[in-house]
């Protein structure tokens, strides 16, 4: 017969109380034991009793850990407040019990004015912001409004992009074929008028150039393996792709979405391409990257470096990450290679 277990889980602020008492307790053996060995010394020595003095040097740090821990319990607008009301109050407790233990005129008056003042003049400055509250509550929602319309916008145009892709493919691009299968059984006919056939011949070499450009015209708009198999597939046809040898790391759970992998493929397309430009002898690396709420581009070789961040290609490629309120970082050492490092946001 199996045994059962039952696995019980603990929150983080059920630990978190744990951990406090843990420690409140140690703190209280601490200021016991040694209490009490003041009051065994001082009762085998005589004189004044002075380990009233220690306990309430002990004592201080503890009344203000717990008068913190429960001022913090307080609205997040009064919090700040309220632990600057509860540390004054221990503090003038303080001076008050030593008052009554030296005598003379009551001087705890004079600090708990002045503490008493500031915390009146706090709760002034808080109450005054309040009334501001209202205008920047306005202008913030007022940005939220404009980055979720800029992002529909930018959502918007990236399926429109791969729409006309589409199109393209199956428009266009398979019309030209077409066309050239006809002038190519045309071309066939017409041995015996040479000059026609040469015409038609001309013709159909100058409609498959067409496709060519047609083709590559709708890969630059949005990749159709992009579309249909995802970024990391993207990404690995273009290393294959790319005069230079790619490795390519990817750990990627699910799809981002399609205006970011849009702008994530052309990071790495425009990275490549740089590198098989300045560094045609160099590898590069290609690394797609989760974190919570980010896609993360890496691409690195082991080139010259020494390249420009402000360059004409970079600068295109950092005002597309930064229109997805993403960043775009460039390492180019001389001598160490460069490395392009995108963080676009996912949510």
């Amino acid at each position: 017969m199996e045994s059962t277990r039952r696995h019980f889980s603990i929150t983080e602020p059920e630990r978190n109380r744990m951990d406090w008492s843990a420690w409140l307790s140690l703190q209280l053996a601490v200021f016991g034991v040694i209490s009490s060995l003041c009051i065994v010394i001082w009762g085998l020595t005589g004189g004044a009793f002075w380990p009233i003095w220690v306990a309430l040097g002990l004592a201080l740090p503890l009344a203000l850990q717990l008068s913190i821990r429960e001022a913090v319990k307080a609205p997040r607008r009064w919090r700040r407040l309220a632990v600057q009301g509860a540390v004054s109050a221990v503090l003038v407790g303080l001076f008050v019990f030593i008052w009554v233990l030296t005598g003379g005129y009551f001087w705890p008056i004079w600090p708990a004015l002045g503490l008493g003042a500031a915390l009146a003049l706090h709760a002034v400055v808080l109450n005054q912001l309040a009334t501001l509250r209202p205008r920047e509550r306005e202008l913030a929602d007022r940005v939220d409004v404009l980055t979720r319309t800029r992002r529909g916008a930018l959502d918007v145009q990236a399926a429109e992009l791969r729409r006309i892709e589409r199109d393209l493919h199956d428009g266009a691009q398979a019309r030209l074929v077409a066309l050239t299968m006809k002038l190519g059984r045309a071309e066939g006919r017409l041995e015996e008028h040479p000059e026609v056939a040469d015409l038609v011949r001309s013709a159909r070499e100058d409609a498959s150039a067409a496709i060519g450009e047609l083709r590559d015209l709708a890969r630059g708009i949005a990749p159709p393996v992009l579309a249909d198999r995802g970024l990391a597939a993207a990404v690995d046809a273009l290393g294959k792709r790319s005069a230079i040898e790619v490795a390519m790391t990817a750990r990627i759970t699910r799809r981002p979405p399609p205006v970011v992998e849009t702008a994530a493929y052309f990071v790495v397309a425009e990275a490549l391409t740089n590198v098989a430009k300045h560094a045609p002898h160099a590898t590069a690396h290609v690394a797609l990257l989760e974190d919570p709420g980010h896609l993360i581009v890496e691409v690195s070789d082991n080139g010259p470096g020494g390249a420009r961040p402000d360059g004409g290609g970079l600068s295109g490629l950092r005002q597309r990450v930064q229109a997805l309120d993403g960043t775009l970082a460039v390492v180019s050492n001389p001598g160490e290679g460069t490395v392009i490092r995108a963080e676009l946001p996912c949510e």
